[in-house]
């Protein structure tokens, strides 16, 4: 059986530099994270930060096996009720899920926000881990017949030499 989705951790950890028409934000910024079209979640909210917020909020969600980009809106509370965005961010899977980044594996990483205009607008802080789909360790001990969970390679060994020719006589 495949798994349809891997689990990520995403921790919102602050932002730098928030600005609604070229004003600072005073409080109440927070982020909604997306991973796809019907699955986010929320960082709560920082009431003292003002344009320089820390959340340290980790947020623990499924990420379709399709997922192409993760998307951070960051936002805050208006006075007359609503959210206001302050910025986006597209990170893509790439940047923390690939050929030298093996899942599990814990990546801090800063974003430059975008606002609604297409301008720069700030920077978020975050650390990311994706996890192994549920039962993807056994079901690969199952299949090599061992008790034990296949791991990720990160080396190559180098042979130094020739092997002895005791072992091919």
């Amino acid at each position: 059986m495949e798994a349809k989705s891997r689990t990520l951790e995403i921790t919102l950890l602050s932002a730098e530099d928030l600005r609604i028409d070229n004003k600072p934000i005073k409080k109440n910024a927070f982020v909604v994270v997306w991973t796809d079209t019907y699955n986010y979640k929320s960082t709560k909210m920082d009431a003292e930060g003002g344009s320089f917020p820390s959340w340290n909020d980790k947020l623990v969600m499924d990420m379709p096996m399709h997922t192409r980009f993760v998307t951070l809106q960051v936002k805050c509370k208006a006075s007359g009720g609503g959210d206001k965005t302050v910025g986006d961010a597209r990170i893509p899977v790439t940047d923390f899920l690939g050929w030298f980044s093996p899942e599990n594996r814990l990546q801090f990483l800063s974003y430059r926000l975008r606002d609604p205009k297409g301008l720069k607008n700030g920077i978020v802080n975050v650390s990311v881990r994706v996890k192994e789909p549920l039962g993807a360790c056994s079901s690969q001990a199952a299949a090599s017949g061992f008790g034990i969970a296949v791991g990720v390679v990160t080396g190559i060994p180098i042979w130094n030499g020739y092997p002895s020719t005791s072992l091919f006589r």
